[in-house]
């Protein structure tokens, strides 16, 4: 078998990892910043519905993915394999900093730097909308670009429900609350596993492709339940530097605006998820907290700095990788 391939795969498998760092973790960030379950409930909750999604809610967001590039299939492994390096290496540099930042992005930013590198602009499907779903560059652009705005949207409206709701309720309000949020968190967290798991998967189904192994973009199971799992681990082993910042960096907020928070996320990414959109759960999360403080009218109260270093990141992630995964390229076809 192909070496090529074979690494090619495996940094599909990392890349899933360190999504799991980078974006999983916020499914429970509003659930343990609250105190409404423990660090270890919040990660086996992560886990085990991070594994579900992919599992259960199909394969369109993979679909969408795994056509962002039309590169020969001689050279699929180094253009995706230098793809997935540098958006691996952009989501440590950035989970080392306690940034979220998207997954998603680094991953097109990626995959398009090594195509036009390898074939120029006609080596990128740049697609757009087709039928309701987004198809290529500018289809998973838009998906990226009005998600986050979103977010910030339905958790506004969210909070606004919940206080009208609670305005006469007594302490036993606490109870359902607490009780929402863990179920909210399990969506979100089962939404973010049909979401970004799907996004590995999509890679491996263009490289099975390109070398043979498949007849078209559907990929096995196992390649499934193998980037469900590394995503599970990258929950398990490194979120909670993310945690922090989405938890208590941007905003602190009480039971109730994490419910809403959570709520109106895994909203926004079930359905993302069910149209073939790829999402950034860290995007949406992240604004999705603005949202809340916006909401309960404290602008005040967010911490615009957090907010503005979080916004840098997610603008020069496209570039950077693109530029990074270029030279990846290079230096892979030249040692190949």
């Amino acid at each position: 078998m192909d070496a090529g391939f074979l690494v090619a795969i495996a940094l599909a498998l990392v890349f899933v990892t360190t999504n799991g760092f980078n974006d999983a973790a916020n499914s429970v960030a509003a659930l343990v910043a609250t105190r409404a379950a423990t660090p270890l409930q919040a990660i086996v909750l992560a886990s085990v519905f991070n594994l579900l999604g992919p599992l259960l809610l199909g394969a369109a967001v993979a679909n969408t993915i795994g056509g962002i590039v039309t590169v020969a299939p001689s050279a699929a492994d180094q253009v995706i394999g230098a793809g997935l390096a540098a958006a691996v290496t952009w989501n440590l540099a950035v989970w080392r900093r306690g940034l979220p930042s998207s997954s998603a992005q680094a991953l097109v930013g990626g995959l398009v730097g090594a195509a036009l590198a390898e074939g120029g602009a006609d080596a990128v499907n740049w697609g757009g909308i087709e039928g309701g779903h987004p198809v290529g560059v500018v289809g998973t652009l838009i998906s990226l670009v009005i998600s986050p705005p979103l977010g910030a949207l339905a958790a506004l409206l969210t909070i606004r429900v919940l206080r009208r709701i609670a305005r006469r309720a007594t302490r036993r309000w606490a109870v359902p609350v607490r009780g929402g949020q863990w179920t909210t968190a399990a969506a979100l967290a089962f939404s973010h596993g049909a979401n970004d798991a799907q996004k590995a998967v999509g890679v491996i189904a263009a490289l099975l492709l390109a070398s043979g192994r498949i007849s078209t973009l559907a990929a096995p199971v196992w390649v499934t339940v193998m980037c469900a799992v590394a995503l599970t681990a990258g929950t398990a082993l490194g979120g909670w530097r993310i945690i922090r910042t989405v938890g208590r960096g941007i905003y602190r907020f009480q039971r109730i605006e994490g419910l809403a928070s959570t709520g109106a996320s895994a909203g926004v990414i079930f359905v993302a998820s069910l149209v073939g959109a790829p999402t950034s759960t860290s995007q949406i999360v992240a604004s999705s907290v603005v949202g809340v403080g916006g909401g309960r009218w404290r602008w005040r109260h967010v911490h615009w700095e957090v907010v503005r270093h979080i916004g840098v990141a997610w603008l020069i992630t496209l570039p950077i990788t693109g530029l990074l995964a270029a030279a990846l390229f290079e230096l892979w076809h030249r040692l190949a």
